[in-house]
């Protein structure tokens, strides 16, 4: 396959799942061959991560308000395009996005892609329906809800809308038996125990309250072997004020917290059952493609994408810890509803690979390319 000169825009100051789908593909990208640059934010966590993995990193400030360094910023980017004459320009963010679509409309002559790895709706005026309908060659969504929302409400054409959902390492993302009967020793839990796991940021928005509140449920209903596994450290809340709930639902004796791990992959394993909680977001959801690569029966809010990975039958409100609660105990007490969550699960992740998401977002550039 020719080599395609990319530009991947990532203008993103934290490493989250908007960073991380973006800095994926451009390794995946780079390592099926293709001159990828990656255009970060100085000093920040993504520019650091995409570092970490090799890859070609240019920093320049898109998110600046200051119309002087701004200027300044606009004069590095026509630079680096006259440089490197990209065909493909992704952009990951919306700050500058504009800068990029005017530079289109000059006669720069890449194709610009917008990829909407963010739950929250875009803008809905005039000037940013025609920035993604009629500027931008492709906008990619990560999930079906976002799709709806950009061909209804920003009119963009059917054509030049690409729903590509992230891939997770299934080599890596794996259930591990070994790393299992590891994490279990270390935490305390027994072969008989039923450990409910929810692997995310600490933030209030991943439903760590709801999740504690749900497992209180199995315990006062007689549940006497649940046992609660929470995975994650301390980010835009600490583990105090996470412990804070787990002892007003009296569930110091039966709760673990993980801490930063390096062995993530045993520690999904250790679960019986995974809890995506969320009250909001989760457009990319890469904990629970972790989970569901590691074979382990999920139970989700049906916020962002998750009503696109998550077997029906498993999916709640946000903030319904009574209905979490339900689907944990069917999970629980019937083989036969397992069984059948894991198969779903199981042919969801067949198009959720690394590979699968190489593979679309390179249809994608392609196209663009073949229609010149």
């Amino acid at each position: 396959m020719e080599c395609m000169k990319i530009f991947q825009v990532i203008n993103v100051r934290w490493f989250n799942a908007t960073a991380w789908y973006a800095i994926t593909l451009s390794r995946l990208l780079a390592d099926a061959g293709h001159d990828v640059t990656v255009l970060t934010q100085a000093d920040t966590q993504s520019e650091k991560a995409a570092r970490d993995l090799g890859l070609k990193t240019v920093s320049v400030d898109l998110n600046t308000t200051n119309p002087i360094r701004f200027a300044a910023a606009a004069r590095h980017i026509i630079q680096l395009v006259k440089a490197h004459r990209p065909a493909i320009v992704n952009c990951h963010r919306g700050e500058g996005f504009f800068l990029w679509g005017l530079l289109k409309l000059l006669g720069f002559g890449f194709k610009l892609v917008r990829t909407r790895g963010d739950q929250r709706p875009p803008r809905c005026d005039a000037f940013n329906r025609m920035l993604h309908a009629d500027v931008a060659d492709a906008v990619v969504v990560t999930n079906r809800h976002m799709a709806d929302f950009f061909l209804h409400k920003m009119r963009t054409p059917a054509c030049g809308l690409w729903l590509i959902h992230g891939g997770v390492d299934t080599t890596r993302f794996a259930f591990d038996p070994e790393g299992r009967r590891r994490v279990r020793d270390e935490f305390g839990f027994a072969p008989d125990d039923i450990v409910i796991g929810l692997l995310g940021r600490f933030d209030r928005v991943k439903g760590h309250k709801e999740t504690i509140q749900a497992v209180a449920k199995l315990r006062d209903a007689g549940m006497s072997n649940v046992r609660l596994f929470l995975i994650g450290f301390d980010t835009a809340m600490t583990s105090s004020q996470i412990q804070t709930w787990i002892d007003e639902n009296a569930l110091s004796s039966i709760t673990r917290i993980s801490g930063r791990r390096d062995d993530v992959p045993a520690c999904i394993s250790a679960m019986d059952i995974g809890v995506v909680a969320s009250l909001w977001s989760e457009a990319i959801a890469r904990s629970a493609l972790e989970i569901m690569a590691a074979e382990r029966p999920m139970v989700s809010t049906n916020v962002g994408v998750m009503p696109d990975l998550t077997a029906p039958t498993m999916l709640v409100e946000p903030g319904d810890a009574q209905g979490l609660a339900g689907k944990l105990t069917a999970l629980i007490e019937d083989t036969s509803l397992r069984e059948t969550v894991l198969a779903a699960q199981k042919r969801t992740m067949s198009q959720l690979t690394l590979d699968e998401f190489l593979k679309r977002s390179l249809n994608l550039y392609r196209s663009l390319i073949d229609d010149d």
